[in-house]
Order: structure tokens, then C-alpha cells, then sequence
């Protein structure tokens, strides 16, 4: 038999008997991985003349790229958004649990805060890989300060900011900096807030609209200047009007520059929008739909009160609302969870389903060239499910960190 060791002292793992989602579509074969590593067969078998070090089957599952949430606010009694001085255990706990979700990267989400919070909290946590330890962390995503009052939704209004300096000073004062943020979620109607939207994509960073009133023009300004993401498209804007849909309308707006993609969060828990408003968004812009949780404390934690952010959060079924009030702030839907909603409300096939998980967050952060693919040399980032899409084991960088007991 020839040898591995030739070409690398690395094992080569061969996942059998399954259905790979590859090219938009489910197929029938086996995925070879090395060094975390997704590996083309051919050249293995022809170039390198290798073979299989250890099989691992998967008795007819179906093998997906990694979930990735880019809005999870805390969950298990953690919240992101509260100032301590051990953070990072906090964030590397959900990380943890999370992986039996099927999620194996996400953003860590901050709500409207003080300065002093995100100066606290923002230096703690580091860009950093998945393994055994959790999921992975792709950078903060920043929901607030600078958002809409009459759009505020659980956010604080005493935090709330606007662009005083107009531009990235402001965001400065706000954040203390800007290092391991992956995504910013602002009001694109206020003052200032074009020039902003230029200067973070310049910085690699994603600009999303979301707690807002701006009108269509508005939107579409912001995205012609990079703003490439709506924040849960539906919640926490103004309704579509058929004169001027706002926001909503940028996902059929002939606005947007060729080559182009507006994608946008749907918080598909059954909850947050109507099956019949999902529908409509999948229907009119398919290719944009991204799935996110918007997962609070209270993800996996029972009914009673909890914390998000600087405020008090009670928990009713399936229901989180603001203490006292009725209005909705976030979600204990877990990712897994809202696949499955997403698949049977909308009634869209398994491969856009989990596309919606993985592939389009991934292009949404600039990151599909190693995640959200099981393409030759993407990260071996992968979920093993059964045909009702639930989890039965989760994979990062090709080792196994979460299966579902028998």
C-alpha cells in the first residue's frame, strides 16, 4: 500500500456513505479532509497516490458546511453585552454549547451599550479558530449605539448616539477601537452616517441597516457606499408601504451596484416574523436570505427573568420580551431550530435551507473562500444531519467536538 508520509505526516480522514451539499446541491459521495482541510480526491489519488488513514461513516446522513451566526447576543444565563472582567469565559462557554447546534462560527453581538461597556468588553475577545474548545469567533458584530429612537426595540434609549463629529471619531469614542469587529448595525437616515458607512467597509468591516426609518433612497445611498447587510429584515424598521417600501425595498431595488449582493437576517423562530412575511422575503431575494438567532441569555435557559444588556428581559414560552412591556427583544431559538423553521415555513428545498446557514453568512462576511463551502480547500468546517436537518454530530477543521448521544 503506498504511503501517506510523502507528501505529509498528516492523517487523511475519509467521510463514506453520505450526501455532501456541494455546487447548491446534495450528492452522493465521500469527503476527504487532512489538516483541517477539505482535499480533492483526484489529486490525492493520482498525484499523491494516497489513501484513507481513518473512515468515519455516516450511515447515510447528510454533510453540510458549519452554521454561522452572525447575530447570537449571549445564551445559557451569558450576555455579551455585560461588562465583567472575565469575558472571554463567558463568550467561550456559548461557543461550547453551541457546537451541538450545528454552529461552528458566529459573531458575538453587542446591543446598545454605555462607552464604558464596549471599552471594557471589546479588548477581551480576539478573532479566533474553532476547535474541541467551541465554535469559532469571526469578530463582534456592534448592534448600536447609532440607531433610530423611534426604532429602538429593546436598545436603551439613554445610549443611543448620532454622529456628532461625523464620521469615525464618533465611533471611536463609542467603541475605543475597532479591532475584531467584524459587522456594525446602524441607522443609515442619520447625520454622518454615509461617511461612516464608507470608512468601516474601507476597514473591512460589514455595514448593516437595521433599527431605523430611513426611506428606500436613503438605504440604497448607504449601500452604494458598502453597506451590504439589513439587520432582521422586518423587525425594527418601518413597515413596507408600497410608495416607499424603506428598507425592505432594497431586496428588489435596481439600485444596487452590478455584482452585488444586499443579504439580510431573518429571525426564522416562528415568532419574530409570519411565515407568510418569511415567504415573501425568500420569494422576492432567495440568494440574500442569511439566518440568524438572535439568540439572548435565556437560549436554553427556562421562563422567568434575565438580563440583556443594561436592561431586564422576561421570558414567556417561546416568547422574550422587554420586563413588562410586549416588546420583543431577541430570541431563545437556536440555529438548528430556525433552519427547520425556515424549511417548513417557506417550503424551500433542504440545499437552500442550509445555504441560508452557512454559504450566504459566509459571503456576507468575506470569509467564503474557507467557510460556509465544502469546496476543495475550504476549512472542514462541517454538520452531519439526519433528514429532518437535525444534528447529529458537528465537525471543526475536520475533528469531530460535538455528537449527539444514541
Amino acid at each position: 500500500m503506498p504511503s501517506n508520509k510523502s507528501v505529509s505526516e498528516a492523517a487523511i480522514t475519509q467521510f463514506i456513505n453520505c450526501r455532501i451539499l456541494r455546487d447548491h446541491r446534495l450528492q452522493r459521495d465521500d469527503l476527504w479532509v487532512r489538516e483541517g482541510k477539505i482535499l480533492d480526491p483526484e489529486k490525492l489519488f493520482f498525484d499523491e497516490k494516497g489513501y484513507a488513514d481513518k473512515r468515519v461513516d455516516c450511515e447515510g446522513s447528510i454533510i453540510a458546511p458549519g452554521f454561522i451566526d452572525v447575530q447570537i447576543n449571549g445564551g445559557y444565563g451569558i450576555d455579551f453585552s455585560q461588562a465583567s472582567d472575565n469575558v472571554s469565559s463567558g463568550v467561550s462557554f456559548v461557543a461550547k454549547k453551541i457546537l451541538q447546534h450545528g454552529v461552528t462560527s458566529f459573531c458575538p453581538t453587542l446591543v446598545t451599550s454605555p462607552p464604558a461597556v464596549y471599552h471594557k468588553v471589546l479588548p477581551q475577545i480576539k478573532v479566533s479558530d474553532g476547535g474541541q474548545h467551541g465554535a469559532g469567533v469571526l469578530g463582534f458584530h456592534l448592534e448600536g449605539p447609532f440607531i433610530s429612537v423611534e426604532k429602538k426595540g429593546a436598545h436603551p434609549e439613554q445610549f443611543l448616539r448620532t454622529f456628532q463629529s461625523g464620521g469615525i471619531e464618533d465611533l471611536m469614542e463609542a467603541y475605543g477601537g475597532l479591532d475584531n469587529i467584524a459587522m456594525v448595525t446602524l441607522a443609515p437616515e442619520l447625520g454622518g452616517s454615509q461617511s461612516v458607512v464608507k470608512e468601516l467597509c474601507q476597514r473591512g468591516i460589514t455595514v448593516s441597516l437595521g433599527h431605523s426609518v430611513a426611506n428606500l433612497s436613503q438605504a440604497e445611498e448607504a449601500v452604494h457606499h458598502g453597506a451590504s447587510f439589513i439587520t432582521h429584515l422586518f423587525n425594527a424598521m418601518l413597515p413596507f408601504h408600497h410608495r416607499d417600501p424603506g428598507i425592505v425595498g432594497l431586496l428588489t431595488s435596481d439600485q444596487v451596484p452590478a455584482g452585488r449582493t444586499v443579504y439580510y437576517g431573518m429571525i426564522a423562530d416562528g415568532i419574530h416574523t409570519n411565515p407568510a412575511a418569511l415567504r415573501i422575503a425568500h420569494r422576492a431575494h432567495p440568494s440574500g436570505l442569511v439566518l440568524v438567532t438572535d439568540a439572548i441569555t435565556a437560549m436554553g435557559l427556562p421562563p422567568g427573568r434575565h438580563t440583556l444588556g443594561q436592561q431586564v428581559i422576561e421570558i414567556q414560552g417561546l416568547h422574550a420580551y422587554v420586563a413588562g412591556t410586549k416588546t420583543l427583544c431577541g430570541s431563545i431559538a437556536t440555529m438548528d431550530m430556525c433552519v427547520r423553521h425556515f424549511k417548513h415555513a417557506s417550503d424551500c428545498s433542504v440545499e437552500e435551507a442550509l445555504e441560508a446557514a452557512s454559504l450566504h453568512p459566509a459571503k456576507l462576511l468575506g470569509v467564503s473562500h474557507k467557510k460556509g463551502t465544502l469546496d476543495y480547500g475550504s476549512d472542514a468546517d462541517l454538520v452531519l444531519l439526519d433528514d429532518a436537518l437535525n444534528v447529529k454530530a458537528t465537525f471543526i477543521s475536520g475533528e469531530e467536538v460535538w455528537r449527539k448521544e444514541p
